[in-house]
């Protein structure tokens, strides 16, 4: 069995019901055991320019964000297949807009490396995405990043002072306060 890191967000609807859903059905596919689940994060959303630029544009809702681990006998492309399976049952639609119900991202598959177009492990973007290295923290801050050696501490650290406000630790059980509300 092999052990395997899943980034997952939703900005569209209840994030966290999204992402316990989401969790839930990837692990009910034949091949993969969920282990943990981080807590929620609710995360100010990343812009990028080139989907503004080609007409796209990122809605206003906050991303829910966490990382879980889960166990599998199924290869990387089997499992990325069954993570677009979940995403597409939850109606994500990667033609009609950058908003998602549910995103998954395989951040680790063991400590394999591969650069494909497909895919690549581990995924390129782990030490530059807070959302992504606070959950990650919760479950493995010991783990090293295969290629760099870092590890998710080391690599937290160094953005520790990026997004102070663009990031906020929530529970599964909580209601959500909207950012810049005065309960918040």
């Amino acid at each position: 069995m092999t052990l395997a890191f899943i980034g997952l967000g939703s900005n569209l609807g209840d994030g966290r019901l999204n992402l316990r859903q989401a969790w839930q059905r990837l692990g009910g596919y034949p091949g993969v055991t969920t282990l943990a689940l981080s807590g929620p994060f609710l995360t100010r959303p990343v812009v990028k320019s080139a989907w503004a630029r080609a007409g796209r544009p990122l809605g206003e809702q906050w991303f829910t964000n966490a990382v879980g681990v889960l166990e599998t006998s199924l290869a990387p492309l089997a499992l990325l297949a069954a993570m677009q399976e979940v995403e597409i049952g939850l109606g994500r639609d990667r033609q009609k807009t950058v908003d998602r119900a549910v995103d998954l991202d395989l951040l680790y598959y063991d400590e394999l490396i591969i650069v494909e177009e497909r895919l690549q492990l581990p995924h390129p973007e782990i030490s530059k995405r807070l959302f992504v290295l606070a959950p990650l923290e919760e479950l493995a801050p010991d783990r090293p990043h295969p290629v760099t050696g870092l590890t998710t501490r080391q690599m937290r650290r160094a953005l520790a002072d990026l997004g102070r406000d663009d990031i906020r630790r929530l529970s599964w059980l909580e209601p959500t306060v909207p950012p810049g509300d005065p309960e918040a």
